[in-house]
């Protein structure tokens, strides 16, 4: 199998890198990504020198970049996007190009160069917007609410549009809320191991209530080889972790994990348009045999574990641009 994985060097893209390179040593993947702040080569180590492994410093955006990877690819798995919802409300311009033009971009291009490929284009659950009761099934309608929902949203309708008018194959997955090695610390989870491990407020939006569905990013990697292996064409898989939590009580968990007082925990103002809910039904790719493996509350020690033990890959990303994008967000609301 030959891939080209978008957005290989980021949070998820890298852990399914590894993952499949592990797996498939046969195989070969090449990952294309622009390494802005959240992309990092430091993220493949494991895989680079591998002899059926490259690596393409390249923008999605961009045919030139990547029009000439596709020759001979089997699946494009597309990773690349700008993710984080509190930047979008900041600036929503990258996300727009990023998550909608640079997905037109790998289209185009595999219409022309690789007529026989196949995508693999991730979205989010937050394409359905607050889910305040019940569980999202992958009929429902899409209500993104934040500028970063929207962009996702706009992407994966291309997609679809692209699927009924081009008869392209593809298919869109949907996870909920990953975790996990190797994930940038202004996300939720890893931002409160760090700041706890440096002494730091942890900032909690609103009244901590917002509910989440996590997901391990491993368990997330073998959903999607597994939609590569056994899922249809033209169809949308949401990948849902089952694992529903308040944020205040995954706060307390992290506390509890690294011995830290709760009152380490802040309320601070809300994000504006901070989805309640999010809750996924699943069963269409718990049909093709997926499950997650491990309970939630082992997954986070673990995750715990790793951040304390990596403290030379976090620490220097949480300087620079990320503390004057820190400075900006949380000044008023610390």
């Amino acid at each position: 199998m030959n891939l080209l994985i978008t957005g290989g060097a980021g949070f998820i893209g890298s852990n399914f890198t590894r993952y499949i390179a592990r797996k498939h040593p046969d195989w070969k993947i090449i990952v294309l990504d622009k390494l802005n702040y959240r992309g990092r080569r430091e993220n493949l180590l494991e895989v680079e020198g591998r002899l059926k492994f490259h690596f393409i410093h390249g923008d999605i955006c961009i045919e030139g970049d990547v029009a000439p990877l596709l020759p001979g690819i089997d699946w494009v798995i597309n990773f690349a996007a700008e993710t984080f919802v509190d930047r979008s409300i900041m600036s929503a311009n990258d996300f727009v190009r990023t998550d909608v033009l640079g997905v037109f971009t790998i289209m185009e291009a595999m219409r022309e160069h690789s007529p026989e490929g196949r995508l693999l284009h991730l979205s989010t659950d937050e394409v359905y917007g607050e889910i305040l009761k019940g569980k999202a099934g992958e009929d429902w309608p899409l209500a993104p609410r934040n500028p970063y929902s929207a962009s996702k949203a706009g992407g994966e309708m291309l997609v679809s549009s692209y699927i009924n008018t081009h008869n392209f194959a593809a298919i869109i997955a949907r996870p909920s809320n990953n975790f996990g090695p190797h994930q940038f610390p202004e996300n939720f989870i890893p931002l409160f191991i760090t700041n706890a491990l440096e002494k730091k407020p942890l900032p909690l939006y609103g009244d901590g209530r917002q509910v989440r569905d996590w997901l391990f990013v491993e368990d997330c990697c073998v959903a999607l080889e597994m939609l590569m292996e056994k899922g249809e064409l033209g169809e949308v898989y949401n990948i849902g972790g089952g694992e529903e939590r308040e944020n205040i009580l995954v706060a307390e968990l992290i506390c509890q994990e690294l011995g830290v007082d709760k009152k380490a925990i802040k309320l601070v103002k809300d994000r504006p348009g901070h989805d309640r809910r999010y809750a996924l039904d699943s069963g269409r790719l718990a049909s093709l045999g997926w499950a997650p493996s491990k309970p939630f509350e082992e997954r986070l020690t673990e995750t715990v574990r790793w951040y304390v033990e990596n403290v030379d890959w976090w620490k220097p990303l949480k300087s620079g641009e990320y503390k004057e994008f820190y400075r900006q967000w949380y000044g008023e609301r610390l």
